[in-house]
Order: C-alpha cells, then sequence, then structure tokens
C-alpha cells in the first residue's frame, strides 16, 4: 500500500547543478523488449546517476521492475559515496518503485533526502532519462529486434559498463 505521507516532494525544481558530489542524485527505471515484446519477453534496467559528475554510479537490470532491484542499485550508491558532511538527495519518478514503502524507509535510515517528480513534467527528470535514450540509439534499439534476453543484456552491460568507465576515467 500506498500512503501519502512518504512521498518524497519535489525539492528539486529542475535545478539538476550542484557543486557537491553526492548532493543530488537521479534515478530511473527503463524497460528493454525483445523477441516478440510480449509481458513476459522485457527486462528493466535502473541506474542512478551523480548529478555533480553526470557520472552513473550504480545499475541493475532485471526482470521485472521490482522494488528490490531498485534497493541493490541504491546500496551500490552507498558502497561507492564516500562520508561527506551534507545530506544526499536522490530524485525519482513517481513510479510505484518509488513510492513503495520498502524504498521510502531505506532512504530515511540513511538519511537521504527523496524527491519526486510532478505528476505528468518529464522534465523533472530529464537529467536520468538521457542515457536511456542514448543507449536505445546505440544499441540500435530502435530497429533492431533482439531475440534473446541474453541478446539484449549483454549489450546493455557492455554499454552500461564502458559508460561508466569513460565517465569516471578509469578506461
Amino acid at each position: 500500500m500506498i500512503h501519502p505521507r512518504v512521498l518524497g516532494q519535489e525539492s528539486l525544481h529542475q535545478k539538476f547543478k550542484t557543486n557537491r558530489p553526492y548532493q543530488k542524485v537521479v534515478t530511473d527505471i527503463s524497460e528493454f523488449r525483445y523477441s516478440n515484446k510480449s509481458m513476459s519477453e522485457r527486462i528493466y534496467l535502473s541506474l542512478f546517476k551523480d548529478l555533480y559528475s553526470g557520472e552513473i554510479i550504480s545499475y541493475t537490470i532485471s526482470q521485472r521492475p521490482q522494488t528490490k532491484y531498485v534497493l541493490e542499485g541504491f546500496k551500490q550508491v552507498l558502497a561507492v559515496r564516500p562520508k561527506l558532511p551534507y545530506p544526499m538527495t536522490i530524485h525519482s519518478d513517481q513510479v510505484i518503485q518509488y513510492q513503495s514503502k520498502a524504498y521510502c524507509q531505506t532512504l530515511k535510515q540513511h538519511y537521504v533526502f527523496q524527491s519526486m517528480s510532478r505528476r505528468a513534467t518529464c522534465h523533472d527528470n530529464a537529467a536520468c532519462e538521457s542515457p536511456f535514450y542514448i543507449m536505445k540509439v546505440e544499441l540500435d534499439y530502435y530497429t533492431y529486434t533482439y531475440h534473446t534476453k541474453k541478446a539484449l543484456q549483454e549489450p546493455m552491460e557492455k554499454w552500461m559498463n564502458i559508460i561508466i568507465k569513460l565517465e569516471s576515467g578509469t578506461s
């Protein structure tokens, strides 16, 4: 059940710039279809991106868009985030995973503020949506049909790992 009192307010107000690492982080989930593109032929990419550096700092790929995979990505963020003297705000859209009790409580346990886009306002989370579009274009996703989950997931993982290395300067 979703409790309105735990939902994050839209606190970034489309102010995506910051001068502090890990102060503002955005997250989103995107669906990728393969084969006949039926309900069972989909995988989901969830990522977290630091707005200071523009780097994707974690991602998960899963068969279903479940909260546990979003939480897994959040735990990866916590693992790489150094101890800092200021709080972190994570901004997302309003999909069910980010409204779940488990997600909201986990953010609170780690003293992370939650910010959510306003309804029907895609620009509020545009900073996180662009990597999905770029990936889909570069993987020729819009014109090529991947016939198996593995055939789609492997280039997605390769693309993500290359982007993470390039953004972090460890290539």
